[in-house]
């Protein structure tokens, strides 16, 4: 699975971490990965080894200015290709130093995101053409959490719309970034959604039915692109949401979340609300990304709000209340003990897919779904249609992005 994420440009940080040439450096792990990300004099991106060649000092230490890191201990340099360039002490400096080169990785802005290709540099594709990195910058948010558990039992709460029903019911009829959508009435008034998947090009299309008026269903469609991005269906004209989860080891995962919308600006008052921790954000303790509502603090758990309805859990936030469940199956579940039902046939599938990919990756070389950037262009959409017509036959636009268009919502 390490192998199949290099396969594909990963998110590695927001580019709020490296707001101005020669800022402080930024710790990155990625696929368990310890790095250094940094800006130089010129504006350029580097993610490279954390530590210095020399005797293994951590580069996080080092100095950033005229146009490399310099190593805090000996002042050996570096620049963005992790290239060392001086070291003081060495008086045939330009001859050792051709010698001495750290690992690096490409590290390029698209939208809000630094984003990181960590595979084989005769293989790497096109940036990515996710629709919320591409609308201009008035029409897109994106915060950053950390999760203290695999990415994968997080990716998986992503495609399981059954859920909603449950652990967000209070969140549907008080969030500012969910309340007031004919949808929630369908999610709340049938608790036993049927599932469908459908493949994409990327990943799959998970399809969650509900009964709504005059003998239709109230469908719900949520796209999976390979191997960690979801879009949640959207409500009303509230802006679209979704996730990047991204592996920082076999224990931990960055959860990157989006909220944007295709044809309007954010408003001041649902900036606010996502700044807060509101819709599917999240509100970290100041200078981190980990949330304030963690483990440490049982998420600060209300269990009176749990017997008014206010959190169905008793736990505040749709991202916290999905955190909170995840993180307490262990940093890693044990699927052994799962008993799997129709509603989990999303993850069912998801998980055949990326074991197919990464095997036919390892086996054969073969190039697993998603990389292709054409295959990033997908939405999220919620509809209600005649119970005869087929959810992918009658939503090929609506799951498609069309520049220009909103999204499909009810």
């Amino acid at each position: 699975m390490g192998e199949l994420f290099r396969q594909y440009w990963i998110p590695a940080l927001l580019a709020e971490e490296l707001p101005e040439n020669d800022c402080p450096p930024v710790r990155v792990k990625l696929l368990s990965e310890r790095l250094i990300a940094f800006r130089d004099s010129e504006g350029r991106y580097g993610l490279i080894d954390e530590f210095c060649a020399h005797r293994g000092a951590s580069l996080w230490f080092g100095r950033n200015e005229e146009g490399g890191l310099r190593c805090s201990y000996h002042g050996w340099k570096y620049d963005v290709t992790g290239q060392c360039v001086e070291v003081p002490s060495e008086p045939d400096n330009g001859t050792f130093c051709a010698t001495v080169k750290l690992t690096s990785y490409p590290l390029v802005k698209v939208g809000d995101i630094l984003w990181a290709y960590l595979g084989d540099p005769a293989k790497r594709p096109g940036l990515p053409e996710f629709e919320f990195v591409h609308v201009p910058s008035e029409q897109t948010y994106t915060s950053k959490r950390w999760q203290e558990s695999n990415w994968l039992q997080a990716l998986e709460g992503g495609i399981d719309s059954s859920h909603v029903t449950w652990l967000h019911s209070g969140a549907l009829k008080t969030d500012p970034l969910f309340k007031g959508a004919k949808g929630n009435q369908y999610n709340i008034g049938d608790l036993k959604p049927f599932f469908e998947v459908a493949e994409a090009d990327g990943g799959l299309f998970v399809g969650a039915r509900r009964n709504a008026e005059d003998g239709k269903y109230y469908w719900r469609i949520t796209p999976w692109i390979m191997p960690s991005f979801t879009m949640v269906p959207p409500r009303g004209d509230h802006p679209v949401h979704g996730h990047f989860w991204v592996p920082i080891d076999d224990e931990n995962c960055w959860v990157y979340t989006f909220d944007y919308h295709p044809v309007r600006a954010l408003t001041p008052a649902e900036l606010q609300a996502m700044k807060a921790g509101f819709g599917v954000h999240s509100e970290n303790i100041p200078g981190t990304y980990r949330p304030v509502q963690n483990k440490d603090n049982d998420y600060l758990m209300d269990r009176e709000a749990q017997k008014r309805g206010e959190h169905y859990s008793g736990v505040r936030g749709i991202a916290i209340q999905d955190a909170s469940l995840q993180e307490s199956m262990g940093p890693i579940v044990d699927r052994t003990k799962e008993r799997l039902v129709p509603a989990d046939s999303g993850i069912i599938k998801a998980r055949q897919k990326l074991r197919k990919a990464a095997i036919a990756l390892r086996d054969e070389g073969v190039t697993p779904p998603g990389v292709d950037p054409a295959h990033h262009r997908v939405r999220s959409a919620a509809i209600v249609l005649p119970r005869a017509e087929s959810f992918l036959e009658s939503c090929g636009d609506a799951v498609t992005v069309i520049p220009g268009t909103p999204q499909t919502s009810v």
